[in-house]
């Protein structure tokens, strides 16, 4: 579960990962590329501001119409990707 593979509630974006302001994100490390929509690119640009978990979460809670399970449940599965993807570091 990502629960368990989050360290301090946080999740740092790598430094290498670019990100433009359309949400196309490019990985140098890897060559891989990916598209965002408007809620993927605000979450990893609270990444990149140094947020932690429960603050992009309250963030999204106070700007969008959906309950707290479902956007916990939706976050920590985006989360999950960005780890498979490479797109995060898991330590600190």
């Amino acid at each position: 579960m990502v629960f368990s593979l989050l360290k301090n509630n946080y999740m740092n974006l790598k430094k290498n990962i670019a990100v433009s302001e359309t949400g196309f994100v490019f990985n140098p490390g890897t060559g891989d590329s990916f598209s965002l929509n408007g809620i993927g690119l605000e979450i990893l640009n609270m990444l990149k501001e140094g947020k932690e978990d429960g603050d992009i979460i309250s963030v999204l809670l106070e700007k969008y119409d959906i309950d707290r399970s479902s956007l916990e449940k939706y976050y920590y599965d985006f989360a999950g990707m960005l780890q498979y993807y490479q797109l995060v570091d898991n330590d600190e």
